[in-house]
């Protein structure tokens, strides 16, 4: 498991960024390891046990090319993300992302596609069950 970052300190970071008399908003994305099962969550499956942990990995190369995409999203010009990884327990956290820009529809927009694309081509995550 990795050092978490200060979401203070990154807003502190970003705020003094080259592009930051372009932002009218900032969002945070804070994905932590949850007790209920995925396919729980998304009534893919019955009964499942609770989940303990998980087993969290990332593609470093997928992750970069995956945050160039964002910025290239209309309006969006600040992009940061952090991603944990090891075996995590439930409520670790997983990943930050700090997406800024422009105007509100914008940034949202761009903070969904980039989760989106980090949790489908980016992470490895495997589920760790009770009694497992």
């Amino acid at each position: 498991m990795k050092k978490k970052p200060s979401m203070d300190q990154w807003l502190q970071e970003a705020k003094q960024d080259r592009s930051a008399d372009k932002v009218g908003m900032y969002l945070v994305h804070n994905g932590t390891v949850r007790a209920t099962a995925r396919a729980a969550v998304r009534r893919e499956a019955g009964r499942t046990l609770p989940v303990r942990g998980m087993l969290f990995s990332y593609d470093t190369d997928k992750v970069a090319a995956a945050e160039e995409a964002a910025r290239q999203q209309e309006g969006i010009v600040y992009v940061r993300t952090w991603l944990n990884e090891g075996e995590l327990s439930v409520g670790d956290d997983l990943m930050y992302v700090l997406v800024g820009g422009d105007i509100r529809p914008h940034v949202m927009a761009a903070l969904d596609f980039l989760v989106a694309k980090l949790k489908t081509e980016c992470v490895r995550e495997q589920e760790l069950y009770e009694g497992n």
